[in-house]
């Protein structure tokens, strides 16, 4: 018997989940089957691929070998069954991005819109990912572009730089601070009450590393996964937090307060997968992004996005607990 695609399918899914139960849920097998077709792909290799004696089940050294291969082998196919699908002239196509969240207020609306203008035949599927997550989404090629921050990246995952985004406190009209133009020396940061993003995005690891280069501890007691999230409860409450300055541009009731010394600005970036293929509508993107930025585009005003509140996730933080 010699392997089929569907053997690699069922190999792979068992090695996600663990698990032959939930293996054979996700890909709407019974279990029985799959087990079966895993023996038949072993005894054709000649060669034990799962692990079935511990409480889950695990890849064996040839298995994760050859579920290297596997994988590769099957991006190279959905590879190739988008490149027979891609239409050069843009009357038809797909193009997958991914974003982080704070460009979700202000970025990801204009371009999107931009490009649907343009390229009205082309669906667009837009993820909001941390960066992590967007780099390995990238190189799983389950991405066709993500825009995120320059800086060390994954290997496989190349970079265009695109722009600088400054970053500041900012203050609802309930706190105190509220039309302060002085600057505030950082080592007051530690009487103040934040609500950052959650410590899993990049502008949280930029905060973080702020104020631990300036030695000061101040108090996260709401952390969120959504920069909408932040605005409305900053808005609400006498919490401060940090966004970007295109972000707090775009709310009138949002207040920047200057530190001294100000947060350092941080390099924004396209990012694709190193010699992967690129299709028409993901070129189309990538150059009408770069031409944003070079100035060659006005995409005219660019409002905030409330952006869908079911999948915001908000956790209090013991207020006793310091950063």
């Amino acid at each position: 018997m010699q392997p089929e695609l569907r053997h690699l399918r069922y190999l792979l899914a068992v090695a996600e989940h663990a698990s032959f139960t939930r293996a054979a849920e996700e890909l709407r097998i019974a279990q029985p089957t799959l087990s079966q077709q895993i023996k038949q792909l072993e005894k054709a290799l000649g060669a034990q691929l799962l692990d079935r004696t511990g409480r889950t089940v695990r890849l064996t050294d040839a298995g994760e070998t050859y579920a290297r291969y596997a994988r590769r082998a099957l991006r190279d196919l959905a590879a190739g069954e988008r490149a027979v699908l891609d239409v050069r002239d843009l009357s038809r196509g797909h193009l997958r991005l991914a974003v982080t969240p704070t460009f979700t207020a202000y970025l990801t609306g204009p371009l999107v819109a931009a490009f649907h203008t343009r390229h009205p035949g082309i669906t667009v599927e837009v993820r909001e990912l941390t960066q992590d997550r967007i780099e390995a989404e990238l190189l799983a090629d389950r991405v066709d572009l993500g825009i995120a921050f320059d800086g060390a990246h994954l290997a496989g995952v190349e970079a265009t730089g695109l722009f600088t985004e400054t970053l500041g406190l900012v203050v609802g009209p309930a706190h105190p601070y509220a039309g302060r133009t002085e600057p505030l020396p950082a080592a007051e940061l530690t009487s103040h009450h934040l609500a950052l993003l959650s410590e899993d995005f990049a502008t949280r690891r930029h905060v973080d590393a702020y104020v631990a280069e300036h030695r000061v501890s101040p108090r996260i007691v709401v952390e969120a996964n959504s920069v909408s999230a932040l605005t409305e409860i900053v808005r609400r409450t006498a919490l401060a937090t940090v966004l970007p300055d295109a972000v707090t541009r775009d709310h009138p009731y949002l207040t920047p307060v200057p530190l001294s010394p100000a947060l350092p600005s941080r390099g924004v970036a396209l990012l694709r997968r190193t010699g992967g293929y690129r299709s028409a509508a993901a070129e189309a993107f990538a150059e009408l992004t770069v031409a944003r930025e070079e100035g060659e585009l006005d995409l005219g005003a660019e409002p905030a996005i409330a952006g869908d509140e079911s999948d915001q996730v908000i956790r209090s933080v013991d207020p006793e607990v310091t950063r």
